[in-house]
């Protein structure tokens, strides 16, 4: 995995634009720590950072193809292409020669033999760009999911690119400035592909291709989920499913770094676990690596509530135990999760605020960890979305609610986790915003688009919707978290759920099909029940864990005090005055405010530390 920027001119000569490009590429460093290049054009400057996982001293970027010593075709480019060994066959036998083993070199080989169209052939997870220096045109291309990042930010002419905002930050013609609806996009929890929060700045959208030319920008779908007929029985559709495992997983193993799974003990991550020790065993490379995150006292102190019914240590260790995997725990305390510089990294991986407090800092620190024994990490990331796991998709009330699901199953929620994220904004402000209609907005626009079977009953009409909005808008929430906190600490983290494959084909599933048993993700239990401890199999589904330690919630409102004590504190302007009075008069307990605090706090070193400007 990799970081990637660049600059597009058609109005002036970039070859003077060395120390510009230097200051965007810097900024990938983290994405990338094992190289930099450069690569500068009359009208293209290419910018990587490089994090070598394949071909590790061939996969040099960017990097070029050239015929009767000129160059064709240049890409900076970051992901993984799992089929790329097939695509080389086929290439080959085209007449294609290659002069490196990495993907990266397939990639531009297969748009010089197919054209655009070759995205259609590509098995991975991937953000490029390309270059044609016959045709002075650019070509950003992002993977059908959006497990990868790719922003863009377009010029009177010609474009700015990068794999995250603070890319296109740096450069000297991008103001940080944030409107109100890179506002409403941040507060509403309800991801919309292509906004970026930016103003100015945009996202490829997942499965789309930009064009950039000298008559300007062209937006282009080549994926998209499909509307389409059922007709596997139960048992094919389960050995359908255990078939696609079997060959996304061993193709995700592919790395000539040391790799490992990421285990909580819940059924998505432990599937992924014991079918890659089946697989790195069949390949005689030992037994799997597998890390587990915890907290001090957490196992031992564990109290149940509505989200977290059980601990996941026990559960990860019968696992590890039962796959005979090299596992380790890695800790974390409340002083860690409350450290100042690993709350600012956190923030500085995100570019925007997001709120999710030790969410966010418990997955860095455990990524950061990590990398210290890998470089590649498999994830159970996504099976929630695509086998309808999450348990607002078996409650009657959330699935009739008229707007996101996973909204409609927080609202009110006022547990541990507690309070809303908004509760010490203005009133004003927030009536300005109008977030319930920006939602409403939002959500009419994602019903528009889910395709349909015309003869499907109205409660699998329904359902499709719901694993649609999740495959398209909740997933996206989740991978760009797991990639900013991965890529933050130059660890590479794959999510085989997300394989266009198996995503297309459940999608297509009958919802009857995907509870057959009465229970959430009947399809993966069932395809995967023989590799996995009964325990396991069976256990309730437990959320990403956080902390239960009540000094976390006493440190945090320590922390809230001093900002809403503080007059200069920038995040003022955002505030209710008297609502952030009561807080600072410690009316309530500190963890009736949580949600809130986390929220505010990055808040302020968010505008403070970008030198954001609000443009309201």
């Amino acid at each position: 995995m990799c970081g990637i920027t660049g600059w597009i001119a058609y109005d002036r000569d970039l070859s003077d634009q060395q120390r510009t490009l230097a200051a965007m590429t810097r900024t990938m460093e983290c994405r990338g720590p094992d190289a930099e290049g450069v690569w500068i054009a009359p009208h293209a400057a290419l910018g990587h950072r490089r994090l070598a996982v394949i071909d590790l001293e061939g996969g040099r970027q960017p990097m070029a193809v050239a015929e009767d010593q000129r160059e064709v075709l240049v890409t900076t480019y970051s992901g993984e292409v799992y089929n790329y060994r097939e695509l080389r066959r086929e290439l080959e036998a085209l007449g294609h020669r290659f002069r490196t083993d990495s993907d990266t070199e397939v990639v531009l080989h297969a748009y010089l033999a197919w054209g655009a169209d070759f995205t259609a052939r590509l098995n991975g997870m991937y953000a490029f760009a390309l270059w044609d220096p016959r045709t002075e045109e650019l070509l950003l291309v992002r993977d059908r999911m959006g497990i990868k990042p790719l922003y863009y930010y377009p010029l009177p002419s010609g474009v700015l690119f990068g794999s995250e905002p603070k890319a296109i930050l740096a450069h000297p013609s991008v103001e940080p400035v944030v409107d109100a609806g890179g506002l409403r996009e941040l507060l509403a929890v309800a991801k919309t592909p292509g906004e970026a929060g930016w103003s100015g700045m945009r996202e490829v959208r997942p499965g789309h291709t930009i064009r950039v030319n000298r008559a300007g920008l062209t937006d282009q779908r080549y994926w998209s989920l499909e509307a389409r007929e059922h007709t596997d029985d139960l048992d094919t559709t389960v050995a359908t499913v255990r078939s696609l495992l079997d060959d996304i997983v061993t193709r995700q193993l592919i790395a000539d770094v040391p790799l490992c799974t990421l285990l909580s003990g819940g059924l998505d991550s432990s599937v992924i676990t014991a079918l890659a020790a089946q697989g790195l065993r069949g390949q005689g490379r030992g037994p799997v690596r597998s890390f587990s995150v915890d907290f001090v006292g957490h196992t031992e102190h564990f109290t149940a509530d509505a989200l977290r019914p059980t601990p996941d240590a026990p559960y990860a260790h019968a696992m590890a135990e039962h796959a005979a995997a090299d596992h380790r725990d890695i800790v974390l305390d409340t002083a860690a999760l409350m450290d100042p510089g690993n709350r600012d990294a956190v923030l500085r991986a995100r570019d925007l605020p997001v709120g999710l407090g030790d969410g966010d800092t418990s997955l860095y620190l455990l990524f950061r960890a990590i990398r210290e024994h890998s470089t590649v990490a498999l994830s159970g990331e996504s099976a929630d979305e695509v086998f309808g796991g999450y348990r607002w998709f078996h409650d009657p009330a959330t699935v009739g609610a008229d707007t996101f699901p996973w909204v409609a199953a927080l609202q009110g929620f006022t547990g541990r986790d507690g309070g809303s994220r908004e509760a010490l904004l203005d009133p004003g402000l927030l009536a300005d915003l109008d977030l319930p209609g920006y939602r409403d907005a939002r959500y009419r626009e994602a019903l528009a688009e889910v395709p349909h079977l015309p003869a499907a009953d109205a409660h699998e009409r329904r359902m499709r919707e719901i694993c649609y909005l999740h495959l398209t808008r909740f997933v996206q929430l989740l991978l760009d978290r797991k990639d900013r906190m991965s890529m933050a600490t130059g660890l590479e983290v794959r999510v085989p759920f997300c394989d266009h494959r198996l995503v297309q084909y459940v999608f297509n599933t009958p919802w009857s099909m995907k509870t057959f048993d009465g229970r959430e993700k009947s399809l993966l239990r069932a395809a995967a029940r023989d590799v996995l401890p009964t325990a396991v199999a069976e256990r309730v589904k437990s959320p990403y864990p956080s902390t239960q330690d009540p000094r976390y919630a006493r440190a945090l409102w320590g922390q809230l005090s001093q900002v809403l004590a503080d007059p200069s504190a920038p995040v003022h302007a955002l505030l209710d005055a008297s609502a952030a009075q009561r807080v600072a008069a410690a009316e309530g307990d500190p963890d009736s405010v949580r949600g809130t605090a986390e929220m505010v706090l990055e808040l302020n070193t968010w505008l403070r530390e970008y030198g954001v400007r609000l443009k309201l």
